[in-house]
């Protein structure tokens, strides 16, 4: 979309450059990324991060506009946490970049969600893209890195000792994201521990830190609540819903009251009209519509042409929504001249005290396929895979 940046970018590109850049995430984590790295950054204009900004503020305005008890209605009875929180730490807003009926390029919502993503990885993505490819630093994200550390470190350390902070996931080493763990324990000098390792003494928790059982004071939840029971013969000291004596960073109960189960309810040029599948109306096209079930991650359960029959066989309609279909458009340039399209994530992080969040960083996803999931395309397929976007006038 910046024609200026994508040509220095496509000259200078090699797939030993491409190589060079894995090989310095590697070094930075010690990791292998599991997910696909997309060779190319996604090269975006200031009037469409101005575009990204505004419906982002509009719907940010719109959430926070909501009854309390309209978001609590989200929580499914069998997953409510106890010791809620009046907003969550963490705001993540996917935005595909796709094309208006009179031609111009747009954001439209795609989903949101209050559950951290990539925060740590993205930034030395970003970092490392800079390092490959020199020029792109006069382009880059204006934040400082040292800025970024210090407001990651206080939503999610707080004011406590780190060795009293963990990250929290179910068999770490076995998500794709274990990269990001272990850029984020770089990072804030935490340490991740996977559930079924923590011990529990009345209300409190504990883990072993190098031989030596250390209390849990805050929790830096990866772990996504509703699985829990997807996964067979799981041991555990202690259940999400008990009251325990921890600060939730982010609250388990912000993955369902910001979720798709608000796109019904959030009104913006940039944002699909969207339903609740038990509330579809009579009048509208079917084929217009995608089907996605609130609660899943990575695609998984969408129907990009759902069907009468389809809809019909489902038995919890409350628990899927019918979205508008967007046009995505495929505006990045291979060095093949092939295009690939693309969403953006918009990583926010929202302090404990503040009436808005912060933006820190984004993350940006391309593809060839339909679906904007590296499952979905050819195997040589290139410019796919997780990305970075930088903004240019």
């Amino acid at each position: 979309m910046i024609p200026k940046y994508r040509k220095q970018f496509n000259q200078e590109f090699s797939q030993k450059k491409y190589q060079q850049v894995k090989k310095i995430l590697r070094q930075k984590s010690g990791l292998e990324p599991v997910f696909r790295i997309s060779e190319s950054p996604l090269f975006l204009t200031k009037e469409f991060e101005a575009k990204l900004i505004e419906a982002s503020e509009s719907i940010i305005d719109q959430i926070k506009a909501l009854p309390a008890e309209t978001l609590q209605k989200a929580i499914p009875d069998n997953c409510r946490v106890p010791n809620d929180t009046d907003q969550p730490h963490f705001f993540t807003i996917d935005f595909g970049i796709c094309s208006s009926g009179n031609g111009e390029i747009e954001p439209q919502l795609i989903e949101l969600q209050a559950f951290p993503s990539l925060y740590a990885f993205q930034k030395a993505f970003e970092d490392t893209f800079c390092e490959v490819y020199p020029f792109l630093a006069e382009i880059r994200n204006t934040m400082p890195h040292e800025t970024f550390k210090n407001h990651l470190k206080e939503v999610i350390v707080g004011s406590e000792n780190p060795e009293n902070v963990i990250l929290l996931e179910i068999y770490p080493e076995r998500q794709k994201t274990a990269i990001d763990f272990v850029l984020t324990e770089k990072l804030l000098g935490i340490k991740t521990v996977c559930l079924t390792k923590i011990k529990k003494k009345g209300k409190k928790l504990f883990y072993d830190n190098n031989g030596q059982l250390t209390e849990v004071k805050r929790i830096y939840n990866r772990v996504i609540f509703d699985e829990l029971d997807r996964i067979p013969d799981l041991k555990t000291e202690f259940d999400f819903r008990e009251d325990i004596e921890v600060t939730w960073v982010t609250h388990p109960n912000w993955f369902f009251k910001i979720s798709k189960y608000l796109l019904p309810l959030l009104q913006h040029p940039f944002v699909p009209k969207s339903y609740f599948l038990h509330e579809f109306p009579e009048h509208e096209n079917l084929e217009d519509f995608v089907l996605k079930p609130l609660f899943s991650f990575a695609g998984s359960g969408v129907n990009l042409k759902p069907t009468k029959e389809i809809t019909d066989a489902i038995e919890d309609k409350e628990n899927y929504i019918l979205q508008r279909k967007v046009q995505y458009e495929p505006v990045f340039e291979d060095i093949h001249g092939d295009f690939s399209k693309a969403e953006i994530r918009l990583l926010y992080i929202w302090r404990e005290k503040d009436e808005r969040p912060i933006l820190l960083e984004n993350l940006g996803r391309m593809t060839k396929a339909a679906m904007v999931n590296v499952d979905f395309n050819k195997k040589d397929a290139i410019w796919i895979g997780s990305s970075n976007a930088f903004f240019a006038e």
